[in-house]
């Protein structure tokens, strides 16, 4: 039996967890910046991609690197030198401000070594865990994620009330001392398991699409999840310039704050108690009610109604990753989880590409068309994001081969390691 090393997950999540904090400070503060100089939600989208795009792209080979090499080494590398395009911003900003190509090279830079980040955190959680163990990490993960929404937007928007953007780069770059800090203490006294025999890299790279598509459910719910972040990155990219375009910085620090408190508490609920089953009739529902809130958000024209939506929606994306990464963590072999989880990345991230490259430019069309300015264009973006990602979600629980992933996973998983 597996040993427990739950508080090194501990140690390694708290890192995380300050890293999330100080790149959604850079986040927010970017994209008030952006907004403010251009007054364009295509300007803000096309930041977010070219941020974006390097880590998509790299994922499948960092995945490949998970599997051959040190991971905590990796989180370390890439978590540290994630930090040079962020100083880069800084050193522009501070010698008479940076324009949008200037931001667009730095965030490129930044996400270009966060690409080895991901396979190799989520690698480390199925190396230090016990299966038991893997539900409530899976929520206090999302917790994680959830701290560049819930508390990094207040403390930006308060910041910036007093200060600019360049004392949130500042503080950004610091936590990544605190992050790697944080990988380098998990390593010590860990042991790092090395592979029987290291097998060429472009064989390892197509290994892992071999692995997923090996079961149809698990390939079902990939392909859905790229439908789903397609809808998901719209709301992303537009909830920001819908808000702005009515409101100050400091609002929309405090909406997205209150928003992020949905995630917050059910991210906590996960944490402590976790899932016991059902899973694939949790990721239906909690997704189909995510597109119902969605449609909400920008319905009633409130900034109260946004915050009541956007907290709604934001209660049921920890339960809908939680059931996602179960189901298809427990049918992968533990020693293809780096492999696996970059393809998986790649391919179910690929609808957000889709939709940082249109629904900037689409907003402001409709923008312009209806005469009423960039937030009425994202108001209608997010409604017809949210009607198509409710309907999509209730096809999540339809197909036989979804199912069975939750029926004796354990044994799946061996008999893909024959």
């Amino acid at each position: 039996m597996k040993k427990s090393n739950f508080t090194k997950f501990l140690i390694l999540w708290g890192g995380e967890l300050i890293s999330s904090i100080g790149g959604g400070l850079t986040s927010f503060g970017l994209g008030v910046y952006i907004f403010q100089m251009t007054g364009s939600a295509a300007s803000m989208a096309a930041v977010t991609l070219l941020g974006f795009l390097p880590t998509l792209l790299l994922s499948v080979p960092a995945g490949v690197l998970a599997d051959r090499y040190d991971r905590r080494v990796l989180m370390m590398v890439g978590d540290g030198c994630s930090a040079l395009g962020i100083i880069y911003i800084l050193i522009c900003m501070m010698n008479g401000g940076a324009g949008l190509a200037q931001i667009c090279i730095g965030v490129t830079i930044s996400a270009v070594f966060s690409a080895l980040l991901e396979p190799s955190f989520r690698s480390t959680i199925t190396d230090i865990l016990t299966k038991e163990e893997y539900s409530k990490a899976s929520g206090l993960v999302s917790l994680a994620g959830s701290a560049r929404y819930l508390f990094s937007p207040v403390i930006a928007g308060f910041l910036l009330a007093v200060s600019d953007v360049k004392l949130l780069l500042v503080i950004d770059i610091f936590t990544f001392f605190l992050t790697v800090a944080g990988a380098a203490a998990v390593r010590r006294g860990l042991g790092t398991k090395e592979p029987d025999e290291k097998e060429p890299f472009f064989k390892s790279l197509k290994g892992g699409w071999e692995i997923i598509s090996r079961r149809r459910g698990v390939m079902i719910l990939v392909g859905i999840s790229s439908v789903i972040t397609l809808f998901m990155g719209i709301f992303q990219i537009l909830a920001e310039p819908f808000i702005l375009s009515s409101s100050d910085a400091k609002t929309l620090g405090i909406a997205e704050t209150v928003c992020a408190l949905g995630m917050l508490a059910s991210g906590l609920v996960l944490g402590i108690r976790g899932l016991k089953g059902h899973y694939v009739l949790t990721l239906s529902l909690s997704l189909a009610l995510a597109g119902l809130f969605m449609l909400g958000f920008p319905a009633f024209g409130s900034i109260i109604t946004v915050c009541v939506f956007g907290f709604l929606f934001f209660a049921t994306l920890p339960f809908a990753n939680n059931c996602l990464d179960y189901l298809i963590r427990t049918n992968i072999p533990a020693g293809a989880q780096g492999r696996a989880w970059g393809m998986i990345g790649f391919i179910s991230q690929l609808g957000y590409v889709v939709a940082y490259s249109v629904s900037g430019s689409a907003a402001d069309a409709l923008g312009r068309l209806s005469g009423k300015g960039v937030g009425q264009g994202a108001s209608m973006f997010i409604m017809a994001a949210g009607i198509c990602l409710a309907v999509t979600a209730v096809t999540a629980m339809l197909p036989k081969s979804v199912r069975e992933l939750e029926t004796d996973p354990a044994a799946q998983a061996v008999s893909q390691c024959q």
